[in-house]
């Protein structure tokens, strides 16, 4: 690879993204960070009675969220001057061409062609029309749509991930560009777009594997070179349905509302099906150089929201003390290294940190099923400074004591020390506590 690679996201502000959306973000994202390029986030605005600023503000929230931040952001919305002028250029050009039949028309026709075994593409009846016949029309108040006239071949290219594809254009009704309103749909701008800002590939859901050759043959049209193209598969939910913005439960902002770690997020989305799906990476460096766009399979990807739970919790057991301090402390809870070392192996959620931080430092209620045996911890008890051996030392001299052991012998700590019966090891707990508040909660009182 020579150039610098330039990659971009180019959803519609008209809802909040879901999990299947995060999927083709992050695999542009994550190949310009992968390849030194850069990465663009567009939004693909020109529905503008559909497009919400609240929308563009969440993408963008969301994206942050998961760590791929873009190098440039562009709204189609103030690009319309550019599409006018690709538009008059296709128009001069002849491959594009006015319509004039309203929708009831364009479905009666579909039918009809169906009832007689005829694939349901545009029968180009418009190409026919004279200036009389369009001028009759006009006055009749009609306005016309805009069509991209296809030429008949097939249209073959070197995709990404999934090698040889082609797709014949002969099959295929040529697309409206701008409605009969004036406004455009999504494939003129976006050609227009990826031509003008030189982005070189374009990795997108299969899904848009027959608008990629529509897409070739108006970048040809407008006499622009063509970026490469990859499609990657789909993801579904574990149950096989599709993804759709309707499915809250996996928008980006029901994850995060959820507690669940955006690496994790990342993970799953781009690995889903692999066999390193459930697999814990340390950073989106590391889930870079995992992607390689020649192993993505062409088979629906399955995502699981239990696999999801699971590995946001491998993911926050790993995690590094300085890639959690800032939201320790933006927690209000301990923020030092020796904290987080001790919980974090304990933790579903990053939240939890509350529950070992109330019992680090208190109050809490200790549980005392035994005070003499709790008497007896209490006068054993190492003087400090406490360090990674005081636990073991104190439950020897415990256990020389009272002849417990075993859960006889650590559960009642445990329980005196931190008011549970389960959680992280105490050796590492014990230091945190200190020894003014051990002696405190042995003898039953609140510290």
């Amino acid at each position: 690879m020579t150039a610098s690679p330039l990659l971009r996201f180019a959803p519609s502000p008209t809802g909040y993204l879901h999990i299947g959306n995060a999927r083709s973000a992050l695999f542009n994202g994550l190949y310009a960070r992968r390849h030194g390029g850069r990465f663009m986030l567009r939004y693909d605005d020109t529905d503008l009675a559909r497009s919400k600023p609240e929308f563009a503000e969440g993408i963008a929230e969301d994206l942050a969220w998961l760590g791929i931040v873009p190098d440039l952001v562009i709204s189609q919305s103030q690009r319309l001057p550019l599409y006018d002028e690709a538009a008059q250029r296709l128009r001069a050009s002849g491959r594009l061409y006015p319509c004039y039949e309203t929708a009831d028309e364009l479905d009666r026709r579909r039918k009809r062609q169906l009832a007689r075994g005829l694939p349901p593409v545009y029968d180009r009846a418009a190409l026919k029309l004279t200036d009389e016949d369009k001028a009759k029309l006009e006055a009749e108040g009609r306005k016309p749509h805009w069509r991209f006239l296809l030429e008949p071949r097939v249209v073959a290219w070197n995709d990404l991930i999934r090698g040889d594809a082609h797709v014949d254009c002969a099959s295929l009704s040529d697309q409206v560009l701008i409605r009969e309103d004036g406004s455009y749909l999504y494939h003129l701008p976006s050609v227009v777009d990826d031509a003008q800002t030189g982005i070189t590939h374009i990795i997108r859901g299969e899904d848009h594997v027959t608008n990629t050759a529509v897409h070739i043959q108006i970048f040809e049209a407008l006499g622009a070179g063509l970026p490469a193209f990859g499609h990657h598969n789909l993801l579904t939910t574990a149950s096989g349905e599709g993804l759709s913005k309707r499915l809250g439960h996996l928008s980006l902002r029901g994850l995060r509302e959820a507690g669940i770690e955006p690496l994790a997020v990342a993970a799953l989305a781009i690995l889903t099906g692999s066999s390193d799906a459930v697999r814990p990476v340390a950073s989106l460096d590391e889930l870079a150089g995992l992607v390689d766009l020649g192993h993505v399979s062409r088979a629906p990807a399955k995502f699981d929201e239990h696999d999801l739970e699971t590995l946001s919790a491998r993911t926050l057991h790993q995690l590094p003390h300085e890639e959690v301090a800032a939201r320790l402390a933006a927690l209000g809870v301990d923020a030092s290294e020796a904290f987080w070392l001790a919980i974090r192996g304990n933790l579903a959620r990053f939240d939890e940190v509350r529950i070992w931080d109330e019992v680090v430092r208190g109050p809490l209620s200790p549980v005392i099923g035994d005070s003499a045996f709790a008497a007896t911890a209490a006068t054993v008890l190492p003087p400090e400074p406490f360090d990674a051996t005081t636990w073991k030392a104190w439950t020897a001299a415990v256990q020389a004591a009272t002849g417990a052991k075993g859960k006889a012998l650590f559960m009642p700590l445990r329980q005196a020390l931190t008011g549970q019966d389960h959680g992280p090891e105490l050796a590492a707990l014990l230091p945190l506590i200190g020894r003014e508040k051990a002696l405190k909660r042995l003898k039953g009182e609140n510290a």
